[in-house]
C-alpha cells in the first residue's frame, strides 16, 4: 500500500520560530519585530499561518505572492497588510533595493487602543491585488514612521518603548487609510465609477431570477461577481457615494419595492418574498428607515 506524504501547513505562535525559519536575526522583543530585507524576500516558501499581523513594503521583481488564495504579482511599490491566521504564501521574491516587514503579536496590542483600533482598518481584509500603491512623496512618509519605529525597536526598549513603537504603527495605518482614498479616487477615475458597475451587477442578479432561487444579495456574493473583495468594495462605495455596499443593495431593493407596491394586485407581503427577504417585520422596518413612512403606508398612498 502506498501512502502519500500532505505537507502540514505551518502556523508560527512566536516570533523566534518564525525569524528562525525565514533566516531572519533574532526578534528583540517576543511579541514585536521588524525586519528589512534587501532584495530577496525569503519569507514563507510554502504556505503558513500566524499570531499576528503583518506590515509590509516592498518593490516586487519576480516571484509571487499569495494571501487569500489570491495571486499578486505586480511590479511597482506596494505595501500589503496581513492579519493573524490568514493564509499567506511568498514564492521566490525578488526585490527592489530594499523593503520591510513588520511583525506585530495580538498579545502586543493588549490594554492598548490599538487593540481595537486595528480591526477598524479594512485593508487588512483586502485581496493581496488590492494592495496599497504609493507615490514617491507617500513612500517617503512610511520610510520616516519606519526610521523611528526602528529607532525604538533597537535601542535598549524600556518603559515608554512600546507605547513610542505602536504610537508610529497608529500613524502608520493612518497614513495608509489616507493613502488609500487617494488610490480609490484615482482608479474611480481610471476605470468608472464602482457604483454604477455595482448597480449594473445587482440589475443582473434580480434579472436572472437569483432572488427567487438565493434570497437577498450578500456584499461577499456582490463582491465575488465584481472580483474584488468585500472590504475593499464596501470602502471603494463609501468613498464615491458615502454609503457601503450593503446600504447600496437596501436601497435598490426598496426602489424595487416602491415600484412594486404601486401594483395593486400584490400585497407587501408579497412583494417582500418576491425582493428575496424572509421576514416581512425586516422589510417593513428596512422601508420605513429609507422612505419614513411603512410600506402598508406608502401603498395606501397610491390609492389617494
Amino acid at each position: 500500500m502506498w501512502f502519500i506524504t500532505i505537507p502540514v501547513m505551518k502556523h508560527y505562535t512566536n516570533l523566534s520560530e518564525l525569524h528562525r525559519d525565514n533566516a531572519f536575526p533574532p526578534p528583540q522583543h517576543p511579541l514585536f519585530s521588524i525586519y528589512r530585507n534587501d532584495h530577496v524576500c525569503t519569507l514563507g516558501d510554502r504556505e503558513f499561518t500566524c499570531d499576528f499581523y503583518l506590515i509590509g513594503l516592498k518593490k516586487i521583481i519576480s516571484g509571487q505572492i499569495l494571501y487569500g488564495r489570491t495571486k499578486f504579482d505586480h511590479e511597482c511599490g506596494l505595501m500589503l497588510f496581513f492579519k493573524p491566521r490568514q493564509v499567506i504564501e511568498m514564492k521566490n521574491l525578488e526585490v527592489d533595493v530594499d523593503g520591510f516587514l513588520i511583525f506585530i503579536h495580538e498579545d502586543y496590542l493588549n490594554g492598548h487602543n490599538l487593540h481595537n483600533d486595528i480591526r477598524k482598518y479594512h485593508y487588512f481584509d483586502y485581496e493581496v491585488n488590492e494592495a496599497l500603491h504609493l507615490s514617491p512623496s507617500e513612500e517617503k512618509s512610511i520610510w520616516d514612521l519606519y526610521a523611528r519605529i526602528d529607532t525604538e525597536y533597537r535601542n535598549n526598549q524600556d518603559e515608554y518603548s512600546r507605547e513610542l513603537i505602536l504610537a508610529n504603527v497608529d500613524t502608520m495605518l493612518k497614513y495608509s487609510q489616507r493613502f488609500y482614498k487617494r488610490q480609490f479616487l484615482n482608479r474611480a477615475e481610471n476605470s468608472g465609477k464602482m457604483v454604477t458597475r455595482f448597480n449594473e451587477e445587482i440589475e443582473k442578479y434580480v434579472a436572472s431570477g437569483m432572488l427567487d432561487a438565493e434570497g437577498l444579495p450578500s456584499v461577499h456574493h456582490m463582491a465575488a461577481r465584481l472580483n474584488i473583495s468585500a472590504g475593499y468594495l464596501t470602502d471603494l462605495l463609501k468613498q464615491e457615494t458615502g454609503k457601503t455596499a450593503l446600504e447600496h443593495i437596501h436601497i435598490y431593493l426598496i426602489s424595487e419595492a416602491k415600484n412594486l407596491l404601486l401594483r395593486n394586485d400584490k400585497s407587501v407581503s408579497e412583494i417582500a418574498f418576491a425582493l428575496g427577504f424572509e421576514s416581512l417585520a425586516y422589510f417593513s422596518r428596512l422601508f420605513k428607515k429609507e422612505v419614513g413612512i411603512s410600506p402598508n403606508s406608502f401603498k395606501k398612498q397610491q390609492y389617494n
